[in-house]
């Protein structure tokens, strides 16, 4: 059976949540494999909206699902989430979700080490969510994280929260906060502890044993691409890796694994937060884009930036992240347009080049090079075959597959998940 692991090709938000859940239905297990609760991913059932954040998608379906070792968990967060679907009708109980023991937390001081940075940036934000990811997984790198196994270990706790609160103290003072005794701290995860037990599991044994007998293991990523720790607009990236390599060192697996990468990206572009957008429009088109795709973040509720489609940034995207090929989503959000644009080049200091640099310097200073494309006045929202779309909209899509060298697998035309066109089913290689 192929596996597939789901990845974002542009600087997230590109509809994950939808395509995961599509997906689900046909998949055995489905498996989040890093970030934290600053991913965001909006689900749409039989008229039902559900708002995921660390769970997986595959919850609402009630399939098997796994919150691996590369994702930073806020035990808080996560129950809350649970007791949110809860009320909603979904029991996410032991039996249906599955965390890693070796995965690490986010505790409290985190958040406010994140949001006390932010502040003390001023106009240097990276533009974060605050909701303390990057410190938490800094920590774990560091080795000083406390583990979800530790919650079980009460010798080792204790142990680890020292260590811990040795080295944010010092962060803390510098940052003009008070000192924590880690007392109250240590009883909050006691008392997380209970609750978190019976969820628990080495899930590099689960997965192991659905591979081996032959069931569909489906990878969900978070972010995108473009805010990959290493291959993203860095600094103005998350702090994790989100490209499909990170499925396997983020679940327990190994690389072969993943059998299709599945890259989903916007017919435009959208960012949220700091950092560059060479294609960003900040006139009518660029409101109307935002005000028709509801560009909203669903953690945040941040507006998002809106711009054309980066023919340049996604290529590179598909490539670094080894895509096989992509979901085209919000299609209908250009209906009624008279002409489109296409970045298809950039030009730096009077030079044309054909990716997006590394240096940040360079990064701002790439100016898009635009190819336009005839709009189309029908509307595609809902179409379920090529042929419901206008000419123009088919010959839109064929071009940015030339531009990005990959095939469209998937084009999602609305947000119900029936508001599908499937070219190739991803589990059938």
């Amino acid at each position: 059976m192929t596996n597939v692991a789901v990845v974002g090709a542009q600087w997230g938000d590109e509809g994950k949540g939808k395509v995961v859940d599509w997906l689900s239905e046909r998949a055995d297990v489905v498996v989040r494999f890093q970030g934290g609760h600053n991913a965001g991913h909006t689900l749409v059932v039989d008229g039902e909206v559900y708002k995921l954040s660390l769970l997986p998608s595959g919850v609402v379906r009630g399939k098997l699902s796994v919150i691996g070792n590369g994702v930073v968990i806020d035990p808080w967060a996560l129950f809350s989430e649970i007791d949110r679907l809860s009320a909603q009708g979904i029991s996410v109980s032991p039996d249906v979700l599955k965390i890693a023991d070796n995965a690490c937390l986010i505790l409290p001081i985190h958040g406010e080490l994140d949001r006390a940075r932010e502040e003390a940036a001023g106009g240097g934000r990276i533009g974060t969510t605050g909701r303390g990811i990057g410190p938490a997984y800094e920590d774990k790198v560091a080795r000083r994280a406390v583990r979800v196994c530790d919650l079980a270990e009460p010798e080792t706790l204790q142990f680890k929260l020292d260590r811990l609160l040795t080295h944010h103290n010092a962060l803390r003072k510098g940052l003009g906060a008070d000192p924590l005794d880690g007392t109250a701290l240590l009883d909050q995860l006691r008392e997380v502890a209970e609750r978190f037990g019976p969820y628990v599991a080495p899930v590099w044994q689960i997965l192991d044993e659905a591979r081996r007998t032959g069931k569909r293991i489906l990878f969900e990523g978070a972010q995108g691409a473009m805010l990959d720790v290493e291959h993203g607009t860095y600094p103005y990236v998350t702090s994790s890796n989100t490209v499909s390599g990170q499925a396997a060192a983020g679940s327990g697996m190994g690389p072969g694994a993943v059998a299709y990468v599945l890259g989903i990206t916007k017919a435009y572009t959208t960012r949220v937060g700091s950092g560059p957008f060479p294609t960003e429009l900040q006139d009518a088109v660029g409101e109307r884009l935002g005000q028709r795709g509801n560009e909203f973040g669903t953690v945040t509720g941040r507006r998002r930036r809106c711009g054309w489609f980066d023919a340049v940034m996604v290529r590179q995207a598909l490539k670094v992240g080894g895509v096989d090929g992509i979901v085209l989503t919000k299609l209908d959000v250009l209906d009624d347009m008279d002409e489109l644009k296409v970045c298809v080049g950039y030009e730096l200091d009077g030079r044309h080049i054909d990716h997006f640099p590394s240096g940040m310097a360079a990064q701002a200073r790439v100016r898009p090079i635009y190819e336009t494309l005839d709009g189309w006045r029908d509307s595609t929202k809902g179409a379920r075959s090529w042929a419901d779309l206008p000419a123009s909209a088919v010959k839109y899509v064929r071009r940015i597959e030339e531009l990005i060298e990959t095939p469209v697998a998937i084009l999602s035309t609305g947000p119900d998940r029936e508001e599908t066109i499937l070219v190739h089913d991803p589990f059938a290689d």
